[in-house]
């Protein structure tokens, strides 16, 4: 589900969820993909397009089992609300509010799935406008001088000291297409799109691993400030 609130929009549960879609923008997006990836098989480096799907990014957060205990209750578990593109990741029906310093509050911020071994929390810079928290953008797990963050679940709160970050863009991608395309792991590159609102996103980093969809993930303010909808591609620049 999409909604907009003033002239923001917000993907209701991040990343691009499938279950998001229908029936037959599922299908649409299914074929898309296998021919785009056999596509991407057979194309030497120098005639591929290198074309990505972006997934746009809602606000949402990461938890351990020792903080979902507080806030759900003890041996709480996570339920799958909704799976999203990369294999074994989902938006779970757990739900919480943070509470920046300020005492402004944001409600609903889906939790992600499955349990990490660390908490974290994804904003967008206007998230972080609203709570009054300046948000350092970084890579998911690097939480070096980052902010933290209250949250506050149906059983209790959390406080986090740091955490608190603005992802930043980043390719996932499995090695077939990597070696493909001449990319390695964790590399910087750029990223186009050709719409009436083009632009060019740098700095963007390159996850390659087994089992990786092809997907770029961009936050909600990088996808408004392009006009940018889950599923457009973007060209890959190296």
């Amino acid at each position: 589900m999409t909604e907009r609130t003033g002239d923001q929009i917000y993907h209701e549960d991040g990343i691009v969820p499938d279950g998001a879609l229908s029936a037959d923008e599922r299908l649409i997006r299914l074929v898309t993909n296998r021919v785009l990836e056999e596509f991407q098989r057979q194309s030497a480096p120098h005639e591929s397009p290198k074309l990505v799907p972006v997934g746009i990014s809602a606000r949402h957060c990461h938890l351990t089992q020792e903080a979902l205990d507080v806030l759900y209750g003890p041996g709480s578990e996570l339920h799958p609300y909704r799976p999203l593109r990369q294999p074994g990741n989902y938006a779970a029906k757990e739900m919480i509010t943070i509470i920046g310093p300020r005492m402004r509050a944001i409600e609903n911020v889906r939790v992600l799935g499955p349990l990490r071994n660390y908490c974290q929390v994804e904003l967008s810079r206007t998230d972080g406008f609203a709570l009054g928290i300046e948000l350092p953008p970084r890579d998911s797990g690097y939480h070096e001088s980052t902010p933290g963050i209250t949250l506050v679940g149906p059983r209790g709160t959390v406080t986090l000291d740091h955490g608190v970050i603005r992802a930043g863009r980043h390719i996932h991608m499995p090695p077939h297409i990597a070696e493909a395309w001449g990319i390695r792991d964790r590399q910087i590159v750029s990223a186009e799109f050709e719409g009436e609102k083009g632009v060019v996103f740098h700095n963007v980093l390159v996850r390659v691993a087994k089992g990786l969809v092809p997907e770029l993930h961009l936050d909600t303010d990088d996808a408004n400030a392009a006009d940018l909808e889950n599923g457009d591609m973007l060209r890959i620049i190296v």
